[in-house]
């Protein structure tokens, strides 16, 4: 039979060939505990309901009163700044498989002692702990995607992780809200149980990756991400860019309401960040690796400042919803770079530790966020937006200037 004499490709053969094509191109060639890792993310973020609406949960549930409550979530901001540093470290010392489910068993014993707690002696150390504990975490698993996953894949690794923690977390605000009408105990043990899933398929499904002692002959300890001057510099780029991104949740509402926009149109807007995250993320995310990082980061600082810069304008729901697509496209390129860059620069048996600074740096950004932005906005709405757009043309300019050292350091 002649080539010409072959029947046709069925329709419905052609379209599953280009979706097949699709998703190996975006997720195909990682390996295995990746998966188990991204899974486990998944599901963690389908049961990250509490922090959302922890604060309706103080004054609402608790009668706490408004400015005591402020205080109480003020304590979990000083435990994110430790939580990470601290998480990095164990990471590093006794293993990523224990840093990962340990901090996830943490966070789920904390969220099972907060929702039961009555009294502020119970009420402010739990939120303190639930700082600790909540992104405890984070520096283990950035490093075992780092351990297990080739240089060229990272960057794309990192997006997928960025895609499904935006995927569980739309759902969960959506999920939460309804629950949170009907009574918020389900939700502490909806999330609670979320952590337990996660750290049992990490213990059972996840080899531990963290270097043999051999492997540790460059030395390093506690601090010496800090005395790392790229790390460094680095990490106070992400603070810089930190303090404008928190904006969207720390200042943006009030914004919003001094517009005569209801605390709905801003729960609408904010629904814009995970559908552009869920939609584009997988369009673009295999395609970042090919480009230098710091190039790519600060492009994405730009987008951000063309996104503020809409904010300082805007004042519809419409308008700011255009406003919150493009600061979250700047998002995309940015968090999938920020763990890429990380890895490049930490030895492997620091890896934890590194991850911890820069988890730090966002603390200290987000700390950092409603001091500065709620000040900025006394003056003005359009003071704040405009010095969150310099702010990022600022991080934008030391990124492209950190440029040769950390090509230099990517190529050792």
């Amino acid at each position: 039979m002649s080539r010409t004499d072959m029947p046709a490709p069925h329709p419905a053969e052609h379209a599953e060939g280009r979706l097949r094509t699709f998703v190996r191109i975006r997720a195909g060639g990682l390996p295995g505990a990746f998966w188990v890792l991204w899974g486990g993310t998944l599901v963690n973020r389908l049961g990250s309901m509490v922090n959302p609406f922890l604060s309706l949960y103080l004054t609402g549930i608790r009668d706490v009163p408004i400015s005591t409550a402020g205080l109480i979530l003020a304590t979990v901001g000083v435990g994110s700044v430790i939580s990470q540093p601290l998480g990095g470290f164990i990471a590093d010392r006794f293993g990523r498989r224990v840093a990962l489910s340990g901090g996830m068993l943490a966070n789920g014993a904390t969220l099972l002692t907060l929702g039961h707690a009555h009294g502020l002696g119970v009420l402010v150390p739990a939120c303190f702990v639930l700082g600790i504990t909540i992104d405890f975490f984070r520096p283990a698993a950035q490093a075992l995607v780092a351990d297990t996953v080739p240089t060229a894949d990272r960057t794309r690794a990192f997006g997928l992780l960025l895609w499904s923690v935006n995927l569980g977390f739309s759902m969960a605000m959506v999920l939460g809200g309804y629950l949170a009408s009907h009574g918020y105990q389900l939700i502490f043990w909806l999330d609670a149980g979320a952590c337990s899933v996660f750290a049992a398929l990490v213990w059972l499904a996840v080899p531990e990756t963290q270097p043999a002692a051999g492997e540790h002959s460059a030395g390093g300890g506690f601090l010496t991400p800090v005395r790392d001057r790229a790390m460094l510099a680095f990490a106070g780029i992400i603070v810089v860019y930190a303090t404008v991104f928190q904006q969207a949740f720390a200042t943006l509402p009030l914004a919003m309401r001094g517009d005569g926009l209801s605390s709905t149109a801003y729960g609408t807007v904010m629904a814009v960040n995970g559908v552009v995250v869920i939609a584009a993320q997988p369009l673009i995310g295999h395609r970042l690796g090919a480009f230098d990082k710091s190039r790519v980061l600060a492009t994405g600082f730009g987008v951000a400042a063309a996104g503020t810069t809409v904010t300082a304008f805007a004042s519809t729901t419409l308008a700011y919803g255009l406003a919150i697509a493009v600061w979250t496209l700047g998002e995309i390129l940015v968090f999938a770079m920020t763990s890429s860059v990380v890895a490049d620069l930490a030895p492997a048996h620091l890896r934890g530790r590194y991850n911890g600074l820069i988890g730090m740096a966002w603390g200290t950004g987000f700390l950092l966020a409603p001091v500065v932005g709620t000040r900025l906005l006394l003056v003005g709405s359009t003071t704040l937006w405009l010095t969150a757009a310099c702010l990022c043309l600022v991080a934008a300019a030391g990124q492209l200037t950190l440029a040769p050292v950390l090509r230099r350091r990517t190529v050792q």
